[in-house]
């Protein structure tokens, strides 16, 4: 599922897949969250890509979670270390198209910015957002779960 090979000429040729990671992937990997392994193991050989406002959506979680004081203000600056050492290809957003879609499924832009690179470049959608994959669903986006 993650690489698969095609001969050509007496060699091989690894073609890799793409999906758009959603922020949460990030996190759960990050926080050591039960999903971790699946993420790892689901990610292997794949190109991350997200749009340029994954670290801006990751310094807003980290931040929210230490005012919840679920995490330290030392946990979530170590979280966002590890985020940034994960290989990730950052897109733009036409934020005009993502916010269309925002207004049309009653949805966060930040959803929208993930949803409408999704579509946009064709890419499977790796979400644990149960509200990002029924949007996804309608607009016949892949979903990796």
């Amino acid at each position: 599922m993650t690489i698969s090979l095609k001969k050509s000429t007496g060699s091989c040729t690894i073609v890799c897949m793409n999906i758009m990671a959603d922020t949460n992937i990030f996190l759960a990997v990050a926080l050591d969250e039960p999903e971790k392994e699946h993420i790892i193991q689901i990610t292997s050989g794949i190109n991350l890509i997200s749009p340029e406002i994954l670290p801006y959506e990751i310094g807003n979680a980290l931040s929210a979670m230490v005012k919840r004081q679920q995490l330290t203000p030392e946990e979530a600056l170590q979280a966002e270390q590890k985020i940034r050492s994960i290989p990730v290809r950052l897109v733009a957003v036409d934020v005009q198209k993502a916010l269309k879609l925002a207004i049309k499924f009653n949805i966060y832009a930040y959803d929208a910015y993930f949803l409408y690179c999704t579509k946009s470049l064709k890419y499977p959608l790796f979400t644990f957002d149960k509200r990002m994959k029924q949007v996804a669903s309608e607009l016949n986006i892949e979903i990796l779960e």
